[in-house]
C-alpha cells in the first residue's frame, strides 16, 4: 500500500501550484540562445502561450468572473489601439505576428498571471525568481567579460551578453535590471530579516554586471526607478541600503581595471549624445525621425504593425547607416539591420498611430496611478510589494525611452506587467477571494471523487 505524502508537505505544494508557471517562463529564460540566432521567440514563449490557454480553460470551467469591469478594460485598453494598426498591415501574415505578440506581451500574459497569483507569498516568490534569474545571468555577463568571451564592444570580447547572446544584446540588462529592481524592494520591505539580509546582499552583487552590459539605457532607467523606490519606501528609512550600495559599485567598479576606461567613456557618452553623439546614437536619432514621420502621414492609425521596416528607407534621412556590427558571444561577425527606432512609444507611434499610442500608454499609466494610490492607502504594510510593483512599471516605461520589444528577452516584460497589475488593481481576485475560486473549481472533484 502506497504511502500517502504527509499533509504538511502536500498542504505547501498546493499552496505554490498556481505560481509554478510564472515562475517557469522565468526560469526557462536562463537557457542559452543559439549563437548568431535570430530574435525570435524563444521556450519561454511558447511556454507562456500554455500557461494562457491553461487559465483561460480553467476560467471557463469554473464559470467565473475574476476580474472587475475596471480591472478588465484597463488590461484589455491596447487592443482597441491594436485591432485598426492590424487591419492596416501590409500583409496578413505582418498582421498575424504583430497581433499575437503585442496581445502575448500588453494584455494575455499580463492576465494570465494575474490570476495567478493567490497572494503575498505568491507575489514574492515571483520576485525572487527574477533575482534568482539576474544572478545566474549576471554571472555568466561578469565571466564573459573576464575572460573575453562576450559580444564586441570597442574591438574587444568584453560586453556582457549573458545566454542571450548578440541577437539579443539588451537581454541580460533587462533581465539584471529587472531582478536588481526586485532585491531592492524585498531588501527595503518588511520581510523576514534573514530573507531581508539575502536581498541586501543580491542589490549590493547586481550592479556590477548591470554596469559590464556597456547598455546607457538600462542604466539611467535602473538610476531613475531606484531614486522612485527609494522616495516611496522614505528617505531616512532608505540612506543605510543607498549608502552600501553606491559604497559597494565604487569599490567593484574600481577594481575592474581595463574596464574602468571603457565604462567612464561610455557613461560620458550619455553627456554627449547631443553634442557629439557616436553612430549608435546617430541612427537611433534618425530612425525616431522616421517613426515620427511615418505617423504625420497616418495620425490616427499609423502605418500597420510591423511595417516599420518597409516604411523605413522612404523617411529616413542619409544619416542613417545601413545596420549595426555584432561579433563576439560565440557568433561570427553580423551586420544586424535596423528594424526598429529603438523607442517603444515612437514604434507604437508610427504602426499603430495616436489610437494605439494613447491606448497602449494610457493602460501603462493607468496601472501606475492605481499601483501609486494602493502603495499610499497600504502605508507601511505590504511595502515589498508595493516597491517592485512600482519599481517594474516606472522602469519599463524610462527604458522604453531607449528601446522597445524584441528577442526571448521580451517576455520578462509581460510578467512584469502582471507583477504591476497584481498590485495595482485590488479589485481582482486575490489571497482570499482567490482560494475561494480555486475552491469552487475543485469542488465537483472532490464530490465526484467521494
Amino acid at each position: 500500500m502506497a504511502l500517502a505524502p504527509p499533509p504538511r508537505r502536500s498542504a505547501r505544494l498546493a499552496a505554490i501550484l498556481p505560481v509554478l508557471p510564472p515562475v517557469a517562463v522565468v526560469a526557462l529564460l536562463a537557457l542559452p540562445v543559439a549563437p548568431g540566432g535570430a530574435t525570435n521567440a524563444g521556450p519561454a514563449d511558447a511556454l507562456s502561450a500554455l500557461v494562457v490557454v491553461c487559465c483561460a480553460v480553467r476560467l471557463l470551467r469554473a464559470r467565473r468572473r475574476p476580474l472587475t469591469p475596471a480591472a478588465a478594460v484597463i488590461l484589455g485598453l491596447p487592443v482597441a489601439g491594436l485591432v485598426p494598426a492590424a487591419l492596416h498591415a501590409a500583409s496578413a501574415d505582418a498582421a498575424i505576428t504583430g497581433l499575437g505578440r503585442y496581445l502575448q506581451v500588453f494584455v494575455l500574459v499580463p492576465a494570465a498571471v494575474v490570476l495567478l497569483l493567490r497572494g503575498r507569498a505568491d507575489f514574492r516568490l515571483l520576485a525572487w525568481s527574477f533575482v534568482a534569474l539576474a544572478l545566474w545571468q549576471g554571472a555568466v555577463g561578469a565571466h564573459q567579460y573576464v575572460t573575453r568571451t562576450g559580444a564586441s564592444y570597442q574591438g574587444q570580447d568584453v560586453r556582457a551578453v549573458g545566454t542571450f547572446g548578440v541577437a539579443d544584446v539588451m537581454g541580460m540588462a533587462t533581465v539584471v535590471s529587472c531582478g536588481l529592481v526586485c532585491a531592492v524592494g524585498l531588501a527595503l520591505g518588511r520581510t523576514a530579516p534573514r530573507e531581508r539580509a539575502v536581498a541586501v546582499v543580491c542589490a549590493l552583487v547586481l550592479p556590477v554586471p548591470l554596469a559590464l552590459s556597456f547598455s546607457r539605457g538600462a542604466w539611467i532607467a535602473t538610476a531613475v526607478t531606484l531614486a522612485v523606490q527609494l522616495l516611496l519606501a522614505g528617505v531616512r528609512r532608505a540612506a543605510r541600503v543607498a549608502a552600501a550600495v553606491l559604497a559597494a559599485g565604487v569599490v567593484l567598479v574600481g577594481g575592474l581595471g581595463v574596464g574602468t576606461a571603457m565604462l567612464r567613456e561610455r557613461i560620458d557618452s550619455i553627456a554627449r549624445v547631443a553634442d557629439a553623439p557616436d553612430q549608435s546614437v546617430t541612427d537611433r536619432y534618425t530612425m525616431w525621425a522616421a517613426a515620427a514621420g511615418m505617423w504625420r502621414d497616418r495620425p490616427l492609425t499609423g502605418v500597420g504593425l510591423k511595417a516599420f521596416p518597409e516604411y523605413r528607407d522612404g523617411h529616413a534621412s542619409l544619416a542613417l547607416s545601413s545596420g549595426s556590427d555584432t561579433e563576439g558571444a560565440g557568433a561570427a561577425f553580423r551586420r544586424q539591420p535596423l528594424l526598429s527606432p529603438h523607442n517603444m512609444y515612437l514604434l507604437v507611434l508610427g504602426e499603430q498611430g495616436l489610437i494605439g499610442l494613447l491606448c497602449l500608454a494610457g493602460g501603462w499609466l493607468a496601472l501606475l496611478v492605481c499601483a501609486l494610490r494602493r502603495t499610499r492607502a497600504a502605508g507601511g504594510r505590504d511595502l515589498d510589494c508595493a516597491l517592485i510593483a512600482c519599481g517594474l512599471l516606472v522602469w519599463q516605461l524610462v527604458d522604453f525611452v531607449y528601446a522597445d520589444i524584441g528577442g526571448p528577452s521580451t517576455v520578462l516584460t509581460a510578467v512584469s506587467l502582471g507583477l504591476t497589475a497584481w498590485w495595482a488593481l485590488p479589485a481582482t481576485v486575490h489571497a482570499g477571494e482567490a482560494e475561494h475560486f480555486l475552491a469552487t473549481e475543485a469542488a465537483p472533484r472532490e464530490a465526484a471523487a467521494r
